[in-house]
């Protein structure tokens, strides 16, 4: 490798890494193949660094690709390297991180290649839920590298330089890259959701460093835990003013008002990501209404409903979530389905999505009404009959079937205003209102908003050993 092919590769796996912590594997490995001229080509490390290192202490393990060799194409030998540093990772229970920068396969090695690649696949499919997988993109990742890329857990992209697809723009038929560019950062953190997080590369290092900081080591070995020095009852004032922007919320309550969004760009009525409590990694996910920028104005706003992509971010979100033994935290305001054409081609599955992946985890699951929770709808935002452990209402909350006013319409059709006024009155004291709830059991217990953060962390410090069998069985299929 050039000296400057060598500092491209791995100056990046520097950049990411406590210093002078990297060890490389596989240094002197070279293309095989000898076929279309290929045997007076030199294939320094077969165009990519694998190895080990530590990030804040932390073991991981690291393959950046270097795009001067054979344009970073993935060989026979480049696949190998990979998935021999995957078998190291899940022996010791370490993070694989991928700096990719790729040209895709490589023609000269075919079908060598090929099935090479396909055992990069099965590697990420038997990684996934074992260990944290995460891809950083900063050159081409395309074709069938893109499935790479979204077999694992989290997924950087650099803001410019990068691209991301299967196909590429212009061979999309009625598409140019000017039209659309399907292959920009911004597309494919904002449209498609594959990207999670997007930057320089320097955003892009600090952001993995954060990530590595706060997630379990592995599926079995939580190493997520720090010491708190957060007071674990403050009161959070106003908190009854960011129940809209639960990215505000969720960042007041957390430690030190740590709040590490995921797919934030990516249906924004739908918030996911990692909050801290008495130093405990968290899972969150929670409804959102609207969105306000760095200077406090109101950016965007959103119907109290779920959508289908936001349920299908959700659902990922919380599967991850349960798979790491990361407990999860859900706020819920939502008050039915997204209702037009588009959405119902897809709703029903995407909930169903959503719904199965909450009722199926067995981490500890704390929900916090905060305004609506109307029908169906709020079922399935990890409501207590779905398996939620404990539930906390705001007192102003509202819980049922749906708004007061409007089923008071619906049960005395044909009535007078002031009837369906009195009607509706009756009925959200009876039946839609957070004492309501509470009476029945649905509820275990009414807070006031400032009181949120030390109503979950005492939830979740109870339900830290929390142990809970399944009926036996190889997999579900939602």
């Amino acid at each position: 490798m050039s000296n400057t092919a060598q500092s491209l590769a791995s100056k990046r796996i520097n950049s990411l890494l406590d210093e002078n912590s990297f060890v490389e594997i596989g240094k002197s490995v070279t293309a095989r193949s000898t076929d279309f001229n290929m045997q007076p080509s030199e294939t320094p490390a077969d165009g990519v660094v694998t190895g080990y290192g530590v990030i804040d202490g932390n073991l991981v393990y690291v393959y950046s690709q270097d795009a001067s060799v054979l344009g970073g194409t993935i060989g026979e030998m480049h696949a190998k390297k990979i998935t021999a540093l995957y078998d190291l990772a899940m022996k010791m229970g370490a993070p694989v991180i991928g700096l990719v920068d790729c040209a895709g396969l490589r023609l000269q090695e075919a079908t060598d290649a090929l099935n090479a690649f396909g055992e990069i696949y099965l590697k990420q499919s038997l990684a996934s839920g074992v260990i944290p997988q995460i891809t950083a993109i900063f050159g081409t990742c395309g074709g069938g590298l893109s499935v790479g890329a979204a077999l694992t857990d989290f997924t950087f992209m650099e803001e410019k330089k990068a691209k991301l697809f299967v196909n590429s723009p212009n061979a999309l038929e009625g598409n140019t890259t000017d039209k659309c560019n399907t292959a920009s950062a911004k597309f494919q953190s904002e449209s498609t959701g594959l990207v999670d997080f997007t930057g320089t590369e320097e955003e892009i290092f600090a952001g993995i460093r954060q990530l590595i900081s706060i997630l379990p080591a592995n599926n079995e070995d939580d190493s997520s835990y720090e010491e708190c020095t957060d007071d674990l009852n403050r009161v959070c004032a106003d908190l009854e003013n960011a129940a809209g922007d639960t990215s505000i919320l969720l960042s007041n309550i957390s430690d030190d008002n740590l709040f590490v969004e995921v797919k934030a760009a990516y249906a924004k009525e739908m918030v996911t990501g990692f909050i801290k409590l008495n130093g405990m990694t968290v899972g969150a996910v929670a409804n959102r209404t609207e969105v306000y920028n760095a200077d406090g104005e109101k950016a965007e706003e959103f119907e109290a409903v779920l959508t289908s992509k936001g349920a299908k971010k959700a659902a990922k979100f919380v599967q991850f979530c349960d798979a790491f033994d990361i407990p999860v935290l859900t706020i819920t305001n939502v008050a039915g389905f997204k209702a037009d054409m588009h959405s119902e081609r897809s709703i029903a599955s995407a909930v169903a999505e959503m719904t199965y992946a909450f009722a199926n985890a067995t981490v500890p699951k704390v929900n916090v009404i905060t305004e609506k929770a109307f029908g169906s709808a709020y079922t399935a935002m990890n409501s207590k009959a779905l398996g939620a452990d404990m539930t906390f209402a705001w007192e102003n909350a509202q819980i049922g079937m749906m708004d007061a006013n409007l089923a008071a319409k619906i049960m005395y059709d044909g009535s007078d205003v002031s009837v369906i006024n009195e009607k509706a009155a009756e009925y959200a004291s009876l039946q839609s209102s957070a004492q309501a709830a509470a009476r029945r059991g649905y509820v275990d217990t009414l807070i006031e908003a400032a009181d949120t953060r030390k109503y979950v962390i005492g939830a979740f410090e109870m339900l830290f050993t929390k142990r809970e069998d399944r009926p036996s069985k190889k997999h579900g299929t939602v």
